[in-house]
């Protein structure tokens, strides 16, 4: 059987399990519509709740990022992981027992304001659009490379599998869809991590094997990719660089970003009890970690295969004939995401750091011109099976796991994008008197409506497509996060305290970003150039969001200060919320 042929059954038998999973737990109410019908169990919300956060990027990107950079990037996965520490203590139980549907909900009811649900609306739609534009470029891009389509024919294949099963099943159809997903998307990654282990250390797990001896050498696999990588001018690959503060700053916005993203927190309104929130989040953590922590071995692996490859006799031998590569790399030159080009016309693949001056004599000693290989970030993950000429039956799954996180964080932006309009919007402002049935239609519209132009978005991405976590991760960061904390552990903040801080947290990180990355990433449009020399105390527009939310923190104490203590109502309810005991039921819309 052609790979073709294989990749379109895998993947094709992937999505007809995921549309009659949505057949089977189609939506009937809106508490099933929102949560689930609270009916979720801790561990399968677990699990639910793990897809729903590996994306695109956490599956293809992340472990491109790590192998780059190396040590440095190891901040995307603490910042990551430890926001899901902060929902399991800080947030899931207590919005659980507060018994809504939706974080606006939340927000307008703890602040007795329409105004603090408008701004929490807008926040939540303005993180949740940004970001699942990447999601839907993500499945595209997928298709055309496994299904030999083109991107926006991919995009519009995975815009029509979400729009049946998340339109149909709602919170309910999409949990279980999720825990498919899950099985998919972490057999898809771990399968080619174990036989890349196997190959240069002998060890069967990943994480171990990371810190294994290299097979052939005696030396611990990091040392051996240290001693290749510093050979060829580039930083140690476990050496620290760059800002320190900046570091700090920008693994503390992904985990108060990660805590405060809609579509993770309403995953923790659809289990029975407050105690399975925290179970649910804490179940959450170990089907992450079985991701999370084999992303920096497969990162370093793949760094060391690339360079063994391209120096098969070592750094100071010479380097590949071109003629001579291996069929992965033919495969993936097709697609531009891996071009060489001959600089010095000696027929050779060069890969090396041409921006260093201090290597800059040894490469003209060597008769190099330039590094001549560009290999895109986001084929690492892809590529691996081919790298470790696994069957093609394992690229097969590859495919199918990468579409999995794709889709599966795409259907919770959406799902929450949807209950924030036609719950927070024409239910709870604009037409209280809206019938249940009424209600649901109104949510199955918003979420065909919202599929719609997240698929346009994300055929016509804007110029912030390629910078959506850092304006998503900061906005959630810099806004919901701060306002759902003070709304559970402070009585005294108010309406106007709470109003003024997300408004100071949102317009303060907008602007930061875009100094330097443009009016909406719009290319030309930045003021002020985005290097580390220009930044204000090293800080990176992609480490705004925590400065952002200490603002907000700031902004929302000073103004309460200054205005009417809440209700008295108010504060018992927030005294209530405190204690993790018991479960409200689900307060019904009227």
């Amino acid at each position: 059987m052609s790979q073709y042929a294989l990749n379109l059954l895998i993947v094709g038998a992937s999505f007809a399990l995921y549309i009659g999973i949505a057949i089977w737990a189609r939506a009937g109410t809106t508490s099933e519509f929102y949560a689930a019908n609270r009916g979720v169990n801790p561990v399968m919300n677990g699990m639910a709740t793990a897809a729903d956060w590996m994306s695109a990027a956490s599956f293809i990107s992340m472990a491109g990022l790590i192998s780059t950079v190396g040590y440095v990037n190891s901040s995307y996965l603490m910042g990551w992981t430890g926001g899901y520490v902060l929902l399991a203590l800080l947030l899931a139980p207590y919005l659980r027992k507060f018994g809504k549907f939706t974080v606006p909900d939340f927000i307008g009811d703890r602040f007795y304001s329409s105004g603090a649900r408008l701004v929490a609306v807008l926040c939540l739609i303005i993180i949740s659009v940004t970001y699942v534009i990447g999601q839907m470029r993500g499945s595209g891009i997928a298709f055309s490379r496994f299904l030999e389509v083109d991107v926006t024919t991919g995009l519009l294949i995975g815009a029509g599998v979400i729009f049946f099963y998340a339109v149909l099943g709602g919170m309910k159809g999409i949990t279980y869809t999720q825990v498919a997903q899950y099985i998919v998307l972490i057999i898809a990654y771990t399968i080619p991590a174990i036989f890349i282990s196997l190959q240069l250390t002998g060890n069967p797990i990943p994480p171990l094997g990371l810190f294994s001896e290299y097979q052939g050498s005696g030396q611990p696999l990091l040392d051996r990719l240290d001693q290749v990588v510093t050979d060829l001018g580039f930083g140690a690959y476990t050496g620290m660089s760059g800002s320190t503060l900046n570091m700090v700053l920008f693994t503390l916005s992904l985990m108060i970003g990660t805590a405060g993203l809609p579509h993770v927190i309403i995953r923790f309104f659809t289990v029975p009890k407050v105690s399975d929130a925290r179970l649910s989040a804490g179940w959450a953590l170990v089907f992450i970690a079985l991701l999370y922590l084999t992303a920096p071995a497969v990162g370093a692996m793949a760094r060391l295969n690339l360079l063994s490859t391209i120096y098969p006799q070592g750094p100071q031998a010479e380097a590949l004939l071109y003629e001579e590569r291996p069929d992965w790399m033919r495969n993936w030159e097709v697609t531009g995401l891996l071009r060489w080009e001959d600089r010095n016309e000696d027929g050779r693949i060069q890969l090396y750091n041409d921006r260093s001056e201090a290597f800059a004599a040894t490469a003209a000693e060597r008769g190099w011109a330039g590094s001549e290989l560009t290999v895109d970030n986001d084929i690492i993950v892809l590529a691996n099976p081919e790298i470790a000429n696994l069957p093609g039956w394992v690229i097969a799954l590859i495919a199918a796991g990468g579409l999995a996180a794709a889709l599966s964080t795409a259907a919770g932006l959406l799902l929450a994008i949807s209950s924030a309009i036609s719950h927070d919007l024409i239910k709870r402002t604009i037409n209280p008197g809206i019938s249940e049935r009424g209600e649901l239609i109104a949510a199955r519209i918003s979420m065909a409506v919202a599929i719609v132009v997240a698929t346009w978005l994300g055929i016509n991405p804007p110029g912030f497509a390629a910078q959506v976590v850092a304006l998503a991760f900061g906005l959630a960061a810099a806004t919901l996060f701060p306002a759902l904390m003070m709304g559970i552990f402070s009585k005294r903040v108010t309406s106007e305290g709470a109003i003024a801080g997300m408004l100071a947290g949102l317009v303060f990180t907008c602007l930061y970003i875009f100094a330097y990355l443009g009016w909406f990433f719009i290319p030309g449009t930045n003021w002020v150039e985005n290097v580390p020399e220009n930044h204000v105390f090293g800080i990176a527009p992609t480490a705004i969001g925590s400065v952002g939310a200490l603002l907000n923190f700031a902004v929302a104490y000073a103004v309460s200060a200054v205005t009417k203590a809440p209700p008295v109502e108010v504060q018992q309810m927030v005294e209530s919320i405190r204690v993790p005991r018991g479960s409200q039921a689900a307060t019904q819309m009227h």
